[in-house]
């Protein structure tokens, strides 16, 4: 059974190095090291050793996912993403997931309502605009469909803001000409054609 010959500060101080047999074996987070009671002399089975470096790399990952997770909400898909992009160990997924929706950070539903009010406050989306970009963040159809349903949106408020904001592109043009771009342009961002016919003529 291999035995722990060396135990020594990493350069950053929050890592330590262990050393079996008189070679490095592996590296652990200070907090990992402290909780596992590792010392000089202590004899270490191969699988306490993955046990060990497991929880190391749970506490690693977490933590950095806790920091990406709470700048703003978040889809179960841009988790799901992130893990892959930061290549964290798939054995690792399942738990991380777990963790953060014990601590309530992770919920789709939640996280389409925010999304909704947070477009809506600053963008004026269209409802269809606003479904193909939850659906693009992973969210259920019947999660959108029922988040967009219970939203208090004015679809006609939101089309008549935007052309108010892109008044100056229209001041050229008159008559036909003028309305046929504005329609285009709402058509664009996803509004329907009564929509757009109503908010146009006003």
């Amino acid at each position: 059974m291999p035995v722990i010959t060396k135990i020594e500060p990493q350069k950053n101080k929050k890592r330590v190095n262990v050393h079996l047999d008189g070679e490095f074996s592996f590296g652990l987070d200070i907090e990992t090291y402290m909780k596992s009671s590792l010392k000089v002399g202590q004899n270490l089975a191969d699988e306490e050793v993955k046990q060990i470096v497991k929880k190391s790399e749970f506490k690693s990952a977490l933590d950095k996912l806790l920091h990406y997770s709470t700048l703003r909400p978040r889809s179960e898909k841009e988790i799901n993403d992130w893990l892959k992009r930061k290549k964290v160990a798939e054995s690792l997924h399942k738990e991380l997931f777990n963790k953060l929706k014990h601590l309530k950070l992770l919920d789709d539903e939640n996280f389409a309502k925010w999304w909704v009010g947070q477009r809506l406050q600053f963008k004026n989306r269209s409802i269809r605009e606003l479904a193909n970009e939850l659906y693009k963040k992973g969210i259920d159809k019947n999660i959108i469909e029922e988040v967009l349903k219970d939203s208090e949106i004015s679809e006609e408020s939101s089309a008549g803001k935007l052309l108010e904001k892109r008044s100056f592109a229209w001041r050229k043009y008159t008559g036909w000409e003028k309305r046929k771009k504005m329609s285009d342009y709402l058509a664009r961002k996803g509004f329907s054609w009564d929509v757009i016919k109503k908010v146009v003529k006003e």
